[in-house]
């Protein structure tokens, strides 16, 4: 399920940082595995791509995702306390992620208030980077693959684990998931 409508910032913000780092298309393909047609169409507002896509592509750069969605609007300053409004959304459309902080370069947690639509997911591309992550159902449920292995959680429900086994989340009931996670060092 794509993340997002067709997104002029989101195709700008990948060509900018891809030129930023000096690569082609091609370059970018080869080194994060995901074909020249696709990265091309993402790029052209032709394909939409879901979060599992997009981090793909992005680890040929690599960027993380809370990166990639608050690249040019880091201003270095600490902040400490954060309202409800400025929470940064780093995804658009069926899965939500609400990030605490909009610069994490330097940090050492990237904390998250998640929401997933009825039906959403994180796309068919397992999601895979360095680190720990764990959260926690604070409503609804909410499907979590984990090299693998599955599990669906309600609320209270947990999960904790090493981020670098392909892993998958996905809402599979009617009702809205919303859950908070963390994840060490912020990588995704």
């Amino acid at each position: 399920m794509p993340v997002w409508q067709k997104d002029d910032d989101l195709v700008r913000r990948l060509k900018d940082i891809r030129a930023a780092h000096g690569l082609s298309q091609r370059q970018l393909s080869q080194r994060s595995g995901v074909s020249n047609a696709t990265i091309s169409q993402i790029e052209s507002g032709a394909m939409n791509p879901t979060v599992g896509m997009l981090k793909k592509v992005l680890s040929g750069v690599p960027i993380s995702l809370a990166e990639f969605f608050t690249y040019e609007s880091g201003d270095g300053a600490e902040k400490v306390f954060y309202s409800a409004s400025e929470l940064i959304e780093i995804s658009k459309g069926g899965v939500s992620y609400r990030q605490v902080g909009g610069n994490l370069k330097n940090k050492a947690i990237q904390l998250l208030k998640e929401r997933y639509e009825p039906g959403a997911d994180t796309g068919r591309h397992a999601l895979c980077h360095e680190g720990e992550e764990c959260g926690l159902v604070l409503s609804g449920r909410l499907t979590v693959t984990v090299a693998g292995k599955s599990r669906t959680l309600k609320a209270g429900d947990a999960y904790y684990f090493k981020s670098d086994q392909p892993h998958a989340f996905k809402n599979e009931s009617r009702e809205v998931c919303e859950l908070i996670t963390a994840c060490t060092p912020p990588s995704f």
